[in-house]
């Protein structure tokens, strides 16, 4: 097994398995299965948290990405040394339990936390729809050409962001105003942030109102495969590569609004759902 199989794309949240391994993390015990309907903290881009719920029954405390070289050697999290998905790695969901686990070769059953992965997942395409919706908002403060948004906007959210969290019913995106975004086109002078998450939340309630549908483009079953979020919005096709959970349209996630705050030359943006 080269990789943890993984159903949370389709919005699985049970599951049965093997345990096929186990791995020490600190004086607790990482349960690695065949495969599991728990979406797992990317080590690469943190932005989802990891579901809750249990395995055979037991409590998970976390749930975190894996790397195991070939000679055996695992590594968790932050501390992973190589690209995802690099070659000669196994790459693996570790569910952290602090209760002994079952052997190996046993067969367990995977008990997501419904309401959490669901506030999870109404938050993450919160998130998403704020990023559009913002770039189409300061689409005019362009001094230059820029890399374009699948909406045909400059793609503000992916050139400034420096980090992005989601948590239930929402997300907090940090963005950078300075310097290396000055020198790529974009002005923020005279801005006025009120008026921008106004146009924000207007075009937000459009596309909430649309009931677009949204779906998780899958290329394969594997913790590794290249997923993309996709939104049939009414000015066309969103597409966004995205590891994380959705709703299934945009009517579910109710009121969405966005409130932007301005400190020096950070920017954050605070998205609400519900």
């Amino acid at each position: 097994m080269n990789s943890t199989l993984v159903t949370f794309p389709s919005g699985r949240t049970s599951g049965r398995s093997e345990l096929v391994g186990i791995v020490p993390v600190g004086d607790r015990h990482g349960l690695v299965v065949a495969e599991t309907p728990f979406h797992p903290l990317d080590h690469t881009w943190p932005d989802q948290p990891a579901d809750r719920g249990t395995v055979g029954g037991t409590p998970v405390i976390d749930c975190v990405t894996g790397a195991q070289s070939a000679t055996g050697e695992t590594f968790l999290g932050a501390d992973i040394p190589v690209r995802r998905g690099d070659e000669g790695w196994r790459w693996l969901v570790v569910h952290v339990t602090g209760e002994a686990p079952p052997p190996v070769g046993t067969e367990v059953e995977l008990e997501v936390d419904a309401a959490h992965r669901a506030a999870l997942s109404a938050g993450h395409t919160a998130c998403h729809l704020a990023a559009l919706a913002l770039n189409a908002a300061l689409a005019g403060h362009w001094r230059k050409e820029a890399r374009l948004d699948r909406l045909g906007h400059p793609d503000f959210d992916q050139t400034a962001i420096t980090s992005s969290r989601i948590v239930e019913g929402g997300s907090v995106d940090v963005y950078r105003l300075g310097k290396s975004l000055r020198k790529k086109g974009f002005s923020a002078e005279g801005l006025d942030f009120d008026a921008v998450a106004g146009e924000v939340n207007d075009r937000l309630k459009t596309w909430v109102a649309a009931d677009a549908p949204v779906r998780i483009d899958v290329p394969g079953p594997e913790l590794t495969a290249r997923r993309t979020w996709r939104c049939e919005l009414p000015e066309g096709e969103a597409a966004i590569p995205c590891g994380g959970t959705h709703v299934a349209r945009t009517s579910e996630l109710g009121r969405v609004q966005v409130s932007l705050t301005l400190d020096e030359a950070t920017l954050t943006m605070h998205t609400t759902c519900g």
